[in-house]
């Protein structure tokens, strides 16, 4: 099938549903646009394990605090349709604003406060409600499939798959791995921001996840002594600011008394204009 775009909920939903009467699986891929091979990694894994690939590009506004980058957020339709195409999907669901949220303010929200009151939550309050609510919809709009996320927004997958699991929603979640450029650095569209030294500065993200990962394999079992490691790694990088860095249960978010389970290192830090974020799975064995 040649890529369609569809901007429309009640067309979407009426291909989708004859699609499935004729038993088709159907994956999907919820972005907010300004594609990267992150996208289309998971593009191509929902291209392989499914009949129909939908694949949606929405800015969402519920996700973006008072002094967030709504308006300058990185777009480009036609650079994001070619990839897309290429990535193998079928149907390019393009709402606008007016169409996702028809009587303007939106008085109806999705909340996980367990797992988002802290980490990304603390520096963004309003972000992963914003983020749970459009994706609840957007679930319902597509309704029973398989939907393709990446494992670099962690704390997002941990959020989704919980209140997929509370509100008993008709979606299997898939977490695909972290696509990361040859230096280590995490692929992000708020990449595009960071200027040249800054984009080298950036990699100390990575490079402190590993360090600590290798702590770790080497018998530190405390979770404080890992974050402070991290800390102090990002420390001598001039022009990264540390937002947090910790040691956490991949299932809770919280942090351990000790590290005697697989864990999630997860960071965060401004470096420059963008605040980047990443994390690492690690198993203590």
């Amino acid at each position: 099938m040649t890529l369609r775009q569809i901007d429309t909920i009640e067309e979407l939903r009426a291909i989708l549903d004859r699609e499935r009467r004729r038993e088709a699986t159907i994956g999907f891929v919820p972005t907010m646009g300004f594609l990267h091979d992150g996208h289309a990694s998971l593009m191509r894994a929902a291209n392989a394990a499914n009949d129909l690939v939908v694949a949606s590009i929405f800015v969402n506004p519920l996700q973006f605090g008072a002094n967030e980058d709504l308006a300058s957020y990185p777009r480009d339709l036609e650079r994001d349709t070619e990839i897309a195409a290429d990535a193998g999907v079928d149907l390019l669901f393009v709402p606008s604003v007016d169409e996702m949220y028809p009587h303007g303010a939106v008085s109806t929200s999705v909340r996980v406060d367990e797992l988002a009151r802290r980490w990304e939550g603390a520096t963004r309050p309003t972000h992963f409600a914003g983020m749970a609510t459009v994706v609840t919809k957007l679930f319902w709009i597509v309704g029973a499939c398989r939907a393709y996320f990446g494992e670099k927004d962690f704390q997002q997958l941990a959020i989704i798959r919980r209140f997929v699991a509370d509100l008993s929603i008709p979606v299997e979640v898939i977490g695909c791995p972290i696509a990361r450029a040859e230096d280590g650095l995490a692929l992000s569209s708020r990449n595009t921001y960071l200027e040249p030294a800054e984009r080298q500065a950036a990699t100390v993200l990575s490079r402190t996840l590993e360090a600590a990962a290798t702590a770790i394999e080497k018998g530190e079992r405390d979770p404080i002594v890992v974050a402070e490691l991290m800390a102090a790694m990002v420390a001598t990088e001039p022009l990264a600011r540390l937002d947090y860095a910790a040691c956490v249960d991949p299932a809770t978010l919280d942090v351990p008394e000790r590290i005697d389970a697989p864990c999630r290192l997860l960071i965060a830090a401004q470096v420059g204009r963008p605040r980047l974020i990443d994390n690492l799975g690690v198993s203590c064995e």
